[in-house]
């Protein structure tokens, strides 16, 4: 499987870290080795001093899908979940500051939380809220209405570049509101009023 991220989806997360708006999605990997495994804590990486959490809607591929159509891209999921992109910020900054590739940033082991995933079903995509509790205060609070792209759309947009597979997760991007973690914080993930996740961080 692999995890497939976009970035800058939501207007006021690129006013806050003064990002250019795209004209088109950002897109970037992580491996598999970026993925926190359950009930396991987030260890802040020694090669960073200002690691970020990001919020994120994720969606689960449930089959084999190349160039699909965005009236088709229902097709190919039935869960969504919530999840975390860590990101290591001052070596983004340094990355994009030579033009470089984030991946040192945003790929490290453990930067991937994935939390509980529900049927799509249960929700009005259009209208999605979530939110992120750092030590029980609210710190983001996001709805999918706000995104640039929506789900249907990235799959198309993505599936252009990649062939999707079974398994497969797309973090959809971060609303505004993320900020650093220290040790000892506690991040708590909201979907619709269910708790998806719950991690420490040492």
């Amino acid at each position: 499987m692999k995890i497939i991220c976009i970035g800058r989806n939501y207007a006021k997360h690129i006013e806050e870290l003064a990002n250019e708006k795209p004209t088109s999605p950002v897109v970037f990997l992580k491996p598999d080795s970026a993925i926190l495994q359950k009930n396991n804590p987030f260890f802040i990486p020694p090669f960073s001093n200002d690691v970020h959490y990001e919020v994120e809607i994720l969606v689960k591929i449930n089959k084999v899908g190349k160039f699909i159509d965005v009236k088709f891209a229902h097709k190919y999921y039935d869960e969504i979940g919530l999840g975390i992109d860590f990101t290591a910020r001052d070596i983004q900054d340094q990355c994009k500051e030579k033009g470089l590739p984030w991946e040192k940033a945003k790929a490290f082991d453990g930067s991937a939380v994935i939390g509980e995933f529900y049927p799509k079903k249960q929700f009005d995509l259009d209208t999605i809220s979530f939110q992120l509790y750092k030590n029980n205060t609210l710190v983001q609070d996001g709805k999918s209405n706000t995104m640039l792209w929506k789900i249907d759309e990235l799959i198309a947009y993505v599936s252009q570049y990649f062939t999707l597979k079974k398994g497969d997760i797309i973090f959809t991007g971060t609303p505004e509101g993320v900020g650093k973690v220290s040790e000892n914080d506690v991040l708590k993930g909201f979907i619709e009023n269910k708790e998806a996740f719950q991690i420490k961080v040492k």
